[in-house]
């Protein structure tokens, strides 16, 4: 089909684009590959691509021509693949195979590609609610009745309507309406999907209710009698969204702990049966309509016409109106429409959309409403396949944005950047341009976070076809041979059978173990795995171990070339093999939350196209030497400085393109003031986020030069947030609480215990949040801390930004001169443990 088509259309351009890449180019000439083959191989390409209109079309008729397709995404796959080993040897600066080898590697995979005999002809033939407060409204009338505030029993009210209508949006605005907060002393939001499994979605719910994460036990009673527990005697309000299991028994274990909740206690559940429905409602379903053209219009034209200009509008307007009554009512299929038209003023492109073959495909050709397949057809090309990479995540699963962005730059999704543009920046762009167009939407119930809707999940499983694949409990079966992306649900003992499923494979790209929600607990993965199962995936480019048990990597991970992602974060592992310095396309390295490992072994400078590594929250001594040598990092999360030996403070300074945050610890251990001056912080501008710490336990000798260590570090104006903790100096630099930092909005000084008198701070215009802990000797605060500005005349008043102000375990404080001060946007002052 043409949605396919897309599909393929744009995973070649990305390996055509490697074709011509003058880097490969280069090295080809270099050793005397002939050039001609590769661009026999380019032609050959451009030739498949030329036929793929006709072969999309005949698929949905044709089983031969869907199998011809599936063997050209696989052949494209395949040569990305060789390209990449070009690159790597490349990248060696040797070539060890010899030019003849290297040559026949390249011919041989063009032959072994056979078309099942098909001819082709090769030329080619969120944001407001609109028509839902009268929903809204007839169920908060029922929710704050005196019948239901009265009723014995738990009250359970189903939404019920067809996919893509607007459940969730309605019970989101039900959920989120201040009555609602006001009347239920608890508030809770479970996403269920066509998974009912009672223990996962009983530990959801206990973990909202009380507010952490920490319970070990899995059993279904023990998890059932805390949420009792915390469920007694409080009126709480409970939605489960999206539910498709039909067997009574199991809505009867679920609610069992819920009859401990107060009168009024209330469940909302939505779902597209009105057998489950039945099922589990004490009222009457509310079943959800379509919206009226009108409002479908209304929802459609506030997005698709904004910055549009009123004579283009004029224009647009009637065809933009065919449009919306070919999307039937349904609010998803206006959205994401609206999206793809924003902003656009060309009639040519709304008649393009309006007249589109895609809207006559039939609803059992492929499950998929017209209006998201034409949304996804005219995607650009990188976002397309960016897209069809989420389809590896499980239906209702909250992802990170900045997570998904590493795992499309490891696959090469974003790759092909013009001038001055980064992987991260077209990241970006790519996922915004989904955001945008309501392929992605915002968690409910976790801001940070995002999710798709269930039918654009379909739309995403539907263009990947077989090459995403999710190993689902409980249904091991075969794995199609051109799978190269694969998730699963993490278990508590994940051993070896459970890949049995795998054994025919040997092409995969990703292995990712996914959390399910409210579990996130250690896991055991079997040695034979590491062993045995993991390392024959040699064209691994995503690895995922996160949260499993494992204490360390066997060498044969060095034979992963081609990896560029390595999660390990959350493990036990206590050491990193020397082979690690092999992965030199090796792009993330993930170590958070490794308590165990103590130090980076000095093959990690070897690394050379590594942008992120994260070793937050581990227990690491100090940098090994050469980590000046990553000229590509983005991304480091923690620089230690070391006792003896290792990396210096100062090769900071060759690590050009740091952003983010940066946490630079054990800064007693610096030798000299010089080692500070080199970093030259004030040169990098996209550090917003810096933590200086010295260790509060260390032996500290000269306080005067530790005092110029952070003098040296004063860092660029446009740092948003500064903490400086445990610092030895005996005062503050000049540069802390100078105007000049107009971009900080947070700043934490702790435990300071030498540092008199406090900064001028009040001259931080832009500071919203300050926090001062555990200063000693800190008996006075004066008018110091306001700044130049109190005493002067002009307009600016000190602290005209600060909306928290907290002073924490200052044991010693005895007078607040000038405490009247006002401070005009202050929200929260707190005082702990202070005379009064």
């Amino acid at each position: 089909m043409v949605v396919v088509e897309a599909f393929l259309s744009s995973l070649f351009e990305v390996v055509l684009d490697k074709l011509v890449a003058t880097p490969l180019l280069d090295y080809a000439r270099r050793i005397k590959v002939d050039t001609a083959v590769l661009q026999e191989w380019r032609n050959t390409l451009l030739h498949l691509q030329a036929v793929l209109h006709d072969a999309e079309q005949r698929q949905i008729r044709e089983e031969a021509v869907k199998r011809w397709v599936d063997d050209l995404k696989a052949l494209a796959y395949d040569i990305e693949d060789v390209l990449d080993e070009f690159d790597m040897e490349a990248k060696r600066c040797s070539w060890v195979q010899g030019p003849q080898t290297s040559t026949s590697k390249v011919r041989k995979l063009i032959p072994s590609f056979h078309p099942s005999g098909v001819i082709f002809n090769k030329k080619i033939d969120k944001a407001e609610f609109y028509g839902r407060d009268g929903d809204k409204e007839k169920i908060m009338g029922l929710l704050l009745s005196d019948e239901i505030a009265t009723a014995d029993k738990v009250q359970v009210i189903p939404i019920v309507g067809m996919g893509g209508v607007g459940k969730t949006t309605l019970a989101q605005m039900i959920y989120n309406d201040k009555r609602v907060g006001d009347n239920f002393d608890i508030r809770v939001w479970v996403c269920v999907s066509d998974q009912f499994e009672l223990e996962r979605i009983t530990k959801a719910i206990l973990e909202l209710v009380s507010g952490h994460s920490s319970y070990t036990s899995n059993t279904l009673q023990s998890l059932q009698d805390s949420l009792q527990e915390k469920l007694n005697g409080k009126r709480f309000f409970l939605v489960l969204d999206d539910i498709w299991n039909e067997d009574p028994s199991s809505w009867s274990t679920l609610q069992a702990p819920f009859r401990n909740g107060a009168q009024g206690s209330v469940v909302m559940v939505t779902t597209r049966l009105e057998d489950v429905a039945s099922i589990m409602r004490t009222t009457s379903s509310h079943h959800l309509s379509k919206l009226s053209d009108e409002d479908c219009w209304s929802l459609f034209a506030r997005i698709a016409f904004e910055n549009v200009t009123p004579d283009a509008r004029q224009n647009l307007e009637p065809i933009g109106r065919k449009i919306i009554k070919k999307c039937d009512g349904l609010p998803l299929a206006a959205n994401t429409l609206a999206g793809l038209l924003r902003c656009k003023q060309d009639e040519k492109t709304w008649k393009d959309m309006l007249n589109s073959e895609i809207w006559d495909l039939r609803t059992e050709q492929s499950r998929i409403l017209p209006a998201l397949h034409l949304s996804y057809h005219y995607l650009p090309t990188k976002v397309k396949q960016c897209f069809a990479y989420c389809s590896i995540f499980p239906k209702d699963y909250d992802f990170q944005k900045e997570e998904l962005i590493l795992l499309w730059m490891a696959q090469g999704l974003v790759g092909s950047l013009k001038g001055g543009e980064t992987m991260e920046d077209v990241g970006e762009i790519c996922f915004q341009n989904l955001l945008s167009r309501s392929f992605f939407q915002q968690s409910g119930h976790n801001k940070s976070m995002f999710v798709m809707h269930d039918l654009i999940h379909d739309l995403a499983q539907f263009v990947s076809g077989e090459f995403c694949f999710r190993l689902e409990m409980g249904q091991q079966k075969n794995v199609s041979k051109n799978a190269r992306h694969l998730s699963y649900d993490r278990e508590e003992f994940d051993i070896s059978k459970k890949f049995d499923p795998l054994h025919d494979i040997d092409k995969l790209r990703t292995f990712l173990p996914l959390s399910k929600p409210g579990y996130q607990l250690p896991c055991y993965l079997g040695d034979k795995v590491l062993h045995d199962v993991l390392p024959k995936f040699r064209c691994m480019r995503v690895l995922s171990l996160c949260y499993y048990n494992i204490t360390y990597l066997p060498d044969s991970f060095g034979n992963l070339k081609h990896l560029r992602y390595l999660n390990l974060s959350n493990t036990k592992i206590r050491k990193l093999p020397k082979s690690i310095g092999m992965l030199l396309n090796l792009q993330s390295l993930i170590l958070s939350e490794c308590c165990w490992l103590t130090e980076l072994p000095a093959e990690i400078g070897k690394l050379i196209n590594l942008r992120h590594l994260d070793i937050s929250r581990t227990k690491i001594e100090g940098m090994p030497m050469g980590i000046n040598g990553l000229k590509d990092l983005r991304m480091l999360t923690t620089f230690v400085v070391g006792k003896h030996g290792g990396a210096r403070l100062g090769e900071l300074r060759d690590l050009a393109h740091l952003q983010g945050a940066l946490s630079i610890l054990n800064l007693q251990n610096v030798e000299n003031v010089e080692n500070a001056t080199e970093v030259n912080l004030m040169k990098k501008e996209d550090l917003d986020d810096l933590v200086f710490a010295w260790d509060p336990n260390a032996i500290v000798g000269d306080l005067e030069i530790q005092t110029k260590v952070l003098e040296k570090l004063q860092p660029h104006n446009k740092v948003k947030r500064l903490s400086i903790e445990c610092f030895y100096g005996i005062k503050f630099p000049k540069w802390l609480g100078d105007p000049w930092f107009m971009n900080l909005v947070f700043l934490q000084l702790r435990n300071c215990k030498n540092c008199l008198p406090l900064p001028p701070l009040g001259q931080l215009q832009s500071l919203k949040d300050l926090c001062i802990v555990k200063m000693d000797d800190v008996r006075k605060v004066g008018v110091e801390l306001y700044g130049n500005s109190y005493c002067s005349s002009t307009s600016i008043k000190p602290f005209g930004s600060l909306e928290i102000l907290r002073f924490e375990e200052m044991l010693e404080w005895e007078e607040w001169v000038c405490r009247e001060i006002e401070f005009p946007c202050l929200k929260e002052l707190y005082i702990e443990k202070c005379p009064s």
